[in-house]
């Protein structure tokens, strides 16, 4: 059966990182990055917010579809509102297939020290337009307050696996997830 694997958590805590290793090392997968989705909209420099929305439904649709021929798809995506998670569970359903919902979380400076990195590295082209955001969001105050977001949702989703990343690599972060989806 094939499997919507959610990645969740907070900004920076290697979400994309993960999906990559395992889209590489298990051919078919779609990596399906709703971050990058957003970037397909016209405006979205503009109106991230805006284009998030319509960015998730077209995610959606996506990993419907390729999960409707029979392959996994792997989505790393933050999403601190339960019913935003359900419309995800929902759509595995609809294309017969298993959701499995791994959050990955560190504490909060753990996460605010990651964000840092990845922003003075700059090597991830890919996330400088999240970069830029969440610095105009307000940078570390807004990174801690999504963790609190993340750390109410694990909450209200006991199904959801939650993978501790403190003082882990991004392979080791892998091999916990790896862990977690043959539980």
């Amino acid at each position: 059966m094939p499997r919507l694997i959610h990645l969740n958590g907070p900004t920076g805590i290697g979400k994309s990182t993960v999906a990559q290793l395992y889209a590489d090392r298990h051919p078919g997968v779609l990596n399906l990055d709703t971050d990058q989705v957003v970037s397909l909209i016209g405006g979205w420099k503009d109106d991230f917010w805006g284009t998030l929305e319509p960015a998730r439904r077209l995610a959606i649709a996506m990993a419907e579809t390729h999960l409707r021929t029979g392959r996994d798809v792997v989505m790393p995506q933050l999403v601190t509102n339960v019913d935003e998670s359900e419309r995800f569970e929902a759509a595995a359903r609809g294309a017969g297939a298993d959701y499995r919902e791994i959050v990955l979380m560190g504490g909060r400076q753990q996460v605010l020290d990651r964000f840092a990195e990845r922003v003075a590295s700059g090597d991830q082209a890919s996330h400088r337009y999240i970069d830029e955001i969440v610095e105009r969001g307000g940078g570390p105050v807004l990174l801690a307050r999504i963790h609190g977001h993340v750390t109410g949702f694990v909450r209200e989703r006991p199904r959801c696996v939650v993978v501790h990343t403190d003082g882990y690599d991004p392979q080791q972060t892998y091999d916990a997830v790896l862990a977690a989806l043959a539980n």
